[in-house]
């Protein structure tokens, strides 16, 4: 089983909780699966959790929940969707999807922070996300789901 990540101090307090829980539900030195989540396990984590199924060949990402409020800042209803059809600009950089793929091919979660890249929302008051991926195995091994959380920052810093 990996360590802890070094830089979880840096992480928002639900990240650091959610990386956590799926830490603590893989089952031995596999990865966790869908299988494995309880959404009993998440409530406050709902509206801004989104899970995306992993397409291997090609590479494709598609929405398989999202949560109310990140459906609420996208401006649209995103379950369903395949994410280079709903974010299109970023689906043709070089490096639009890189982070996830990274998750995919090594198993481990990422986190970042900054300016938003997939939320062109209608909404202008949040200037700055912070996320988390953490990839999901139903056979323990191959990354078929990622779960993902993101947190949304106002101007000034504050949680939106």
């Amino acid at each position: 089983m990996p360590p802890l990540l070094a830089d979880l101090a840096l992480w928002h307090p639900r990240l650091q909780d959610l990386y956590r829980y799926w830490h603590a539900i893989r089952p031995g030195d596999a990865l966790p699966g869908r299988q494995h989540l309880d959404p009993i396990d998440l409530p406050g984590f709902l509206p801004q959790l989104w899970l995306l199924d992993v397409q291997q060949e090609p590479f494709r990402l598609r929405y398989r929940l999202a949560g109310t409020r990140i459906c609420e800042l996208a401006g649209r209803e995103l379950t369903g969707s395949w994410l280079d059809e709903v974010h299109p600009a970023l689906a043709r950089e070089a490096n639009g999807f890189a982070r996830f793929r990274q998750a995919v091919v090594t198993g481990l979660p990422n986190r970042r922070r900054g300016q938003p890249t997939l939320y062109l929302s209608h909404k202008a008051d949040f200037t700055e996300i912070e996320n988390a991926l953490f990839p999901l195995a139903r056979d323990g091994k191959t990354v078929d789901m990622i779960l993902a959380y993101t947190i949304f920052y106002a101007p000034d810093g504050t949680e939106f």
